[in-house]
């Protein structure tokens, strides 16, 4: 992870906070930006594509892969595995791309303390009750689920000050020229 090209951004928020959109409007904006492709244990989502939104594996190939070595980070979340390849990530930083590291807090702080000088943003809901309504109007999970990522949520806005720079996405496109401008001023 040293001497290369790219730049290697970490990236997180809670569960609806609108990662996601505002990163496919970066990307818009600068075709170098990408997003490294985690591997997962959950089961895919309606719409959801293999290697282009995650890499769906099985429990086994993941745990063999923590075994190997082979994730920069990875943490259970809501009862499933995610974890960021360290194969897939040099490669694309050897090509001189700015790399997303989109991974939840557990994750980004392993990475933290293995590389404390990262580019770090935190994305923020205007408030909670917009942050509930955003995950309710998305119909993918069952009313567990959605409690259990609410709960996660209060844990992981607790850690935004371990962030180097906080977004608060209550406009989209302040959010996405905020982000533009964060990776662009390194």
């Amino acid at each position: 992870m040293t001497n290369q090209k790219g730049k290697l951004v970490l990236y997180s928020g809670s569960s609806g906070v609108g990662k996601g959109t505002i990163l496919q409007k970066l990307r818009e904006l600068d075709p170098n930006v990408c997003v490294s492709v985690s591997d997962t244990t959950r089961e895919p989502r309606e719409g959801e594509v293999n290697g282009v939104h995650y890499n769906f594996v099985t429990r086994k190939e993941f745990t063999d892969k923590i075994a190997d070595g082979g994730y920069l980070e990875y943490a259970e979340y809501c009862h499933n595995f995610y974890g960021t390849p360290i194969s897939q990530l040099n490669e694309l930083l050897d090509q001189g791309k700015t790399v997303f590291l989109e991974i939840e807090v557990e994750g980004a702080l392993q990475v933290m303390k293995k590389y404390p000088g990262i580019l770090s943003i935190f994305v923020l809901p205007p408030n909670f009750e917009t942050l509930e309504r955003r995950l309710r109007s998305r119909g993918t999970e069952d009313e567990e689920t959605v409690e259990r990522r609410l709960e996660k949520a209060k844990e992981e806005i607790g850690c935004r000050s371990r962030y180097k720079h906080n977004v608060i996405n209550n406009d989209l496109d302040v959010a996405v020229k905020e982000v533009y401008d964060i990776i662009h001023a390194q």
